[in-house]
Order: structure tokens, then C-alpha cells, then sequence
């Protein structure tokens, strides 16, 4: 089908079920569009049947367009595209962002500002997008099974010490089958994301992470690793592997898709697709992306535990900056490769403490400018999620719009940080919100060590902002 006829039918089709505004959500199958609708009464059913290329209609939980293999996938994409999403994500509503609190209209406004200001390097910032577009959906999980893994960790120690019996085994091995249910198969997940990101067919990426856990391999019978001359492991490389494989996955898709009939579209591309990719993820993705991965992690370690205090009061101090720039999406790989090769990360805990930083530096706003009526009431939105390691509002709302107290932030983030550093082997068995709310996520009971960190960050923001944060102009008033 030629692309203009593509078009067609995506303009048509919204044309006739109300218009893109009418869309919560779009994806497809192997033959259908399928539309969540907001108004089912803005709907004009006789008029999608007889669009010229629709097959059929089917009112279900979704509203389903029936095109044909082949096309589906190329309509759904045009729609999408038309309606700046991707395929599964929530169609922008204007109605739902006008009560908005103060708090949060200025941070979305000096965040567009900021990104205004970092546009050079826009293929970096793709790459960062694209990381958290692949994570963000992710961390519920992580969060939810990393509290249910420390509860079964703290069990393990009491049953260890004797305080519980041995019939409390059982119910320790269900709660690690819970957690083990996104971190097992954390490949899978990742390959999805990324082919959804990526713009391939999300069940393909989800076979490609799989294919880094090398099921089916012959232990008697191990694959080589170019690399180093030994043999291949299950899950070498990681998620960083995986990504990228995917990335090439879609790459070749997308070129199989233009130059595959559409009759036999679903069959060809998906099996070549697989094959292709598939080879090169064994034989060429896993070692490499192995060796880095192994590498980058061993130097991280190396510099937290050597680096003690120094390193501590660094990292600390600076992820504010890097969250600002929107570099902190980067980490969020590394944190799970550190978690995958050595059961926790020792770096958000140290990273935390610069929201820790945030919320003393707001709370000496609050009392050196509580006649600031309108400055009173964007801290008190902003500091209980900020409490809860959700940093953005006080970034964008608060701290950096009036610039000394971001700075004075910092310096709170890097004496929490260095309070860490001091402490050593402070690690987070799962990533996900910081502040109180990584208190259950702490690794090996260390969980006092971090919450003495916060109070450090907490007082350290407080006392420089009260002393040196407060501008010029809010101190005149």
C-alpha cells in the first residue's frame, strides 16, 4: 500500500471517531487499530466501515479498526505520529491540565525554559529521553519487589539468628519468587520497552532480551566468547546489551517493513528480523556489552570505596546540576547492572541525599520568607513529594527559579553525601524514589547509616540557605 494511502486512512479514521482528541490510548494488533475512545457519542461507526481500506469494525473494550497484516502496524504508527505519542501511550487532554497546582505550572514552565537552553546537543538528549522512556514504566516494579525482597532479606537474617523457625522458610522463598519476577527476567522487560521506544514490535524486543538469558544453550556444550576466549554466561552484558540489540532490531524492521509485501509482511520480517538480530546479539552484542558493563561497574566501586568522604560530597553536591541537564537518566543502566552483578547500587543512596539537600534549603525558604505569601505556598506543595525523593517540583518550582538556594541545595546534597561516602557499603537493592521513601530499599540493615545521611543533607541545605541562600531581592522584602 503506497504511503499516501497510509495517510488516508489515518486521517479518515480520526475524522470519523471524533477526532485525535477523542483518543485516550492507541495500538494494534496483527490486523486491527485499536483506539480506548474518551466519548463513544463523537463516534461515527457507519462512517469508519466505509472508509475505502477498513475491513470491518469491532466495538469491545476498544474501539478496533480492522486494516489487514501488513498495513495495521503502518496506520497505527502515521497515528501516532500524527498525535506526537507512541504506540500505548496516553493521547495529550488539555481539560486535565487546568488544575494544575501553582507549584507545578511553574516547575512545567521553567523545565521548557531549561530544555529550551540545552537543545545543542539534541541526539544526546534523544539518547537520555530514550532511556527513561524505557525505565520510567519500570520503577513501580522495581520499587514494589525491592520492598518485598528487604522484607525477605530481614526474615533471612532473623531465621539465621534463631529468632523465627524453620517454618518460616517457605514463606521467605514466596516473597523471593515475587521479587525474583522482575528481576529474573529483567531482559524480557527491558527488550519490550526498548522495541516500544525504539518504534519495533515490543513481543520481537521482548525476544531478544530473552535471548541474552541464553535458554536452551547445552551447559556441556557452551557458546564462545570471542572476547576473551572463554565461554559465553547467561545474562552477559545486561540490560546495556539488550538495548542496543534492540535498537538494531529496530533499525532492520523498520527497512523490512518498505521493501516486504505486506502479504507476507508478518511472516518474513519477524523471522529474519529474529534470526539476524538474534546472531548478532550472541555472538557479537554479548561480549562487548559485557566487557563494558563489567568494567564500568568494577570502576564505580572502586572509586566509592576508595573515594570515601571526597567521593560522597562530589557525587552529591553535583547531581542537582545533573538532574537540571537531564543527565541523570544515564545512571539509571548503571544502577541495574550494579544491582544485577553485586545485589545492590551504591550510588542512589549517595545521589539521594541532593533531594535531601532540596528539602532543607525549602525549608529555610519558608522561614526566612514567609511574607512571601506566593512563595510559602509553592514549598508547601512541593516539599511532602520532595520528602518522598520526587525532586522536580522544588527544582523547577522553588529552588532553581531563585538560584542561590540551588546552589546552597547542593552544598546540603554533598554533606549528605559525605556522611554516606563516610559510612561505606550503604547500597539500595532496587531503584526507585529517593528520600524516606528508599528507607525500606536500603541493603544489609544499613538503613540507620542513610537515614543519618538525610539528616546531614537535611541540616547541611537548611543551615546554607538560611545563612547564604536567600536572594537579594526576598531578603529586601
Amino acid at each position: 500500500m503506497v504511503e499516501d494511502k497510509i495517510k488516508y486512512l489515518a486521517r479518515e479514521i480520526y475524522k470519523e471517531v471524533g477526532g485525535k482528541g477523542n483518543v485516550l490510548k492507541l495500538r494494534h494488533c496483527m490486523t486491527r487499530v485499536r483506539m480506548d475512545i474518551r466519548d463513544y457519542n463523537k463516534v461515527n461507526l457507519e462512517g469508519l466501515k466505509t472508509i475505502e481500506g477498513v475491513m470491518g469494525v469491532v466495538e469491545d473494550d476498544t474501539l478496533q479498526v480492522v486494516i489487514g497484516p501488513g498495513t495495521v502496524n503502518k496506520v497505527a504508527q502515521e497515528m501516532v505520529d500524527i498525535a506526537g505519542v507512541k504506540l500505548g501511550e496516553p493521547f495529550p487532554d488539555q481539560e486535565d491540565q487546568t488544575g494544575k497546582q501553582l507549584v507545578e505550572e511553574k516547575a512545567a514552565k521553567v523545565k521548557a525554559t531549561q530544555k529550551e537552553k540545552n537543545k545543542s546537543n539534541s541526539r544526546f538528549k534523544k539518547v537520555l529521553k530514550a532511556i527513561s522512556n524505557i525505565f520510567v514504566p519500570l520503577i513501580p516494579a522495581f520499587v514494589g519487589a525491592g520492598i518485598i525482597g528487604g522484607i525477605a532479606a530481614v526474615m533471612s537474617n532473623l531465621l539465621v539468628a534463631g529468632t523465627i523457625g524453620d517454618s518460616w522458610q517457605q514463606y521467605i522463598d514466596v516473597l523471593n519468587i515475587i521479587k525474583n519476577g522482575i528481576f529474573a527476567y529483567l531482559a524480557l522487560y527491558t527488550g519490550i520497552n526498548s522495541a516500544s521506544e525504539f518504534g519495533a514490535t515490543p513481543a520481537l524486543g521482548g525476544v531478544i532480551g530473552a535471548v541474552t538469558m541464553l535458554t536452551g544453550m547445552n551447559p556441556e556444550a557452551p557458546l564462545p566468547n570471542f572476547l576473551t576466549g572463554g565461554n559465553l554466561s547467561a545474562g552477559q552484558g545486561g540490560i546495556i546489551g539488550v538495548i542496543f540489540a534492540v535498537w538494531l532490531l529496530s533499525l532492520i524492521e523498520k527497512q523490512l517493513h518498505k521493501v516486504i509485501p505486506d502479504s507476507i509482511d508478518i511472516i518474513i520480517t519477524p523471522t529474519v528480523a529474529l534470526l539476524v538480530i538474534g546472531l548478532i546479539t550472541i555472538f557479537l552484542i554479548m561480549p562487548i556489552a559485557g566487557f563494558i558493563s563489567n568494567s564500568l561497574v568494577g570502576v564505580i566501586n572502586v572509586v566509592l570505596e576508595k573515594g570515601g568522604i571526597l567521593a560522597g560530597f562530589t557525587l552529591g553536591a553535583t547531581f542537582l546540576p545533573m538532574v537540571m541537564f537531564g543527565l541523570h537518566q544515564i545512571l539509571t543502566p548503571i544502577h541495574i547492572e550494579m544491582i544485577n552483578q553485586t545485589g545492590m547500587t551504591l550510588l542512589l543512596p549517595i545521589l539521594a541525599m541532593a533531594g535531601a539537600g532540596q528539602v532543607g534549603a525549602a525549608l529555610a525558604l519558608w522561614i526566612r520568607c514567609k511574607k512571601d505569601k506566593k512563595l510559602v505556598e509553592m514549598i508547601k506543595g512541593a516539599l511532602p513529594v520532595g520528602i518522598l525523593g520526587i525532586g522536580e517540583p522544588l527544582i523547577y518550582g522553588v529552588t532553581l527559579p531563585l538560584g542561590r538556594p540551588f546552589v546552597t541545595a547542593c552544598i546540603g546534597g554533598g554533606i549528605g553525601g559525605a556522611v554516606i561516602g563516610a559510612f561505606g557499603n550503604i547500597g539500595s537493592i532496587a531503584i526507585g524514589p529517593s528520600g524516606v521513601a528508599l528507607i525500606p530499599l536500603i541493603a544489609n540493615n544499613q538503613w540507620l547509616a542513610y537515614v543519618l545521611g538525610l539528616l546531614a543533607a537535611y541540616a547541611g541545605g537548611f543551615i546554607a540557605t538560611f545563612l547564604f541562600g536567600i536572594p537579594k531581592d526576598l531578603q529586601e522584602t
